[in-house]
């Protein structure tokens, strides 16, 4: 008999897929490099790898053996070590942290008995346990780990370590620079997504002005616009904030771009190439975003018009789980999940598309929003306060969509991130929009 739930076997296959998914991309990020490497602090910005390898597997004992199982905890004196709000990443090279062999055996005997909780646990009977939403927290908090660390493999100094092949996505250039989102009401985050986390609910409705939006991220070549018009130079186009901070560090491009022969050349994961004209750009701040929106006569979209441009769908009125519908990811749809260690360029997956018409709201680069990052009407803090709570502020701003380093289980068209507005070492891009 078919219903609207999944049976308990597909939940719990479908955890143990997500979970060993993602253990399989923290291998590769963590096996690729020297212990030395390991252990290293490549920018104070960062943990060294093998702290976030070991506060895996900390959460994770935290969250299922402890919380679910109601177990004692395995290794009591280092709790403190792997609490991220016990010690600033900047200080964390100096805890007595478990060195990288016994990092893996920590995190590998937590997994074993993890799985063996999830072939016997009911998963109902409590907030955590229903839909199995505790295992899909945890896999989702390793993949945003897995992101960080590629994050600290982009900071770090030396030859390249990862490999992946270039996108050969299918690749269609959109006929209209912007695309037209009608004013009115739409439904704005989720109820019903099992997965969900606690910013991203209670499913609301609000009402949006009509609205232009770019139909694909802004590209380096339109970036580059900027640059050569003297963007960088010209206070007129920054928030005051942003001004001061590129005037302090002498920042006169995206992060990992330099200038050599005439020629705008980026480092990435190692390597040196071309800035490619036609992909989206990457490692910019919030700042940088809105003074190109600026110059741009434009501005960047509210997380509110970015939603609606990604969910919703004027036939019918509804609001999707995903700009192509309500059907998981694929690779012919969206950049996600590390395939990739870059953008595709601007214009590729066309079947990906909003009903609108827009283009790669989902995987590629993050886009930074106008938004604080602040909690929706009803919301409730689950099933900790530090997940999402302690950033409600006009110190963060929202950014959505989710980049190539996002894998599918920690993105969706609800999801939101947020970062401070100097942030430029995440993978970040931006689309602007305009007022009808």
């Amino acid at each position: 008999m078919t219903t609207s739930h999944p049976s308990r076997e597909a939940l719990r296959e479908r955890a143990a897929a997500a979970l060993t998914a993602a253990r399989v991309r923290t291998a590769g990020l963590t096996d690729a490099v020297s212990d030395a490497d390991l252990t290293a602090q490549h920018s104070p910005l960062m943990s060294p790898l093998v702290w976030d390898l070991a506060h895996i597997g900390n959460q994770e004992e935290l969250w299922l053996l402890r919380n679910v199982a109601g177990r004692e905890s395995m290794r009591p004196e280092i709790n403190p070590l792997y609490d991220a709000f016990e010690h600033p990443r900047a200080e964390r090279p100096k805890l007595p942290l478990l060195g990288p062999g016994e990092a893996r055996r920590y995190a590998a005997e937590v997994r074993g008995r993890v799985f063996d909780l999830l072939e016997h646990t009911p998963l109902e009977g409590s907030a955590l346990l229903d839909d199995g939403f505790a295992f899909g927290m945890i896999a989702q908090h390793e993949q945003q780990h897995d992101e960080t660390m590629l994050i600290t493999h982009q900071l770090r100094q030396g030859a390249p370590v990862l490999t992946a092949p270039d996108p050969d996505a299918p690749y269609d250039p959109p006929r209209d620079a912007e695309v037209l989102v009608p004013g009115g009401p739409f439904t704005m985050g989720t109820s019903a997504e099992p997965w969900s986390l606690d910013n991203e609910r209670p499913a609301h409705v609000r009402d949006v002005a009509p609205f232009w939006i770019d139909t694909v991220p802004v590209t380096n070549a339109a970036y580059l616009a900027f640059i050569a018009d003297g963007g960088y130079r010209e206070p007129r186009w920054w928030a005051a904030p942003g001004w001061q901070q590129i005037r302090e560090h002498s920042i006169e491009a995206p992060l990992f771009w330099h200038r050599e022969a005439g020629q705008w050349l980026r480092r990435r994961f190692g390597v040196t190439e071309p800035v490619p004209e036609d992909e989206p750009v990457l490692h910019v701040s919030w700042y940088e975003a809105d003074a190109y929106a600026r110059w741009a006569g434009r501005r960047l979209p509210t997380e509110t018009e970015w939603e609606k441009a990604a969910r919703f769908d004027p036939a019918t009125g509804r609001s999707a789980r995903y700009p192509w519908g309500d059907a998981d990811p694929t690779a012919s749809l969206a950049n996600l999940g590390q395939r990739h260690l870059r953008p595709a360029r601007a214009g590729s997956y066309p079947a990906g598309a909003s009903p609108l018409g827009v283009r790669q709201l989902i995987g590629d680069v993050w886009e930074w929003t106008a938004s604080d990052f602040l909690p929706y009407p009803g919301f409730r803090a689950f099933p900790y306060r530090e997940y999402s709570e302690v950033f409600f502020g006009p110190e963060h701003k929202v950014l959505r969509g989710g980049s190539f380093a996002v894998d599918p289980v920690a993105c969706r068209g609800t999801f939101r991130n947020w970062d401070l507005p100097v942030r430029r070492q995440i993978f970040s891009g931006f689309r602007t929009a305009r007022d009808v």
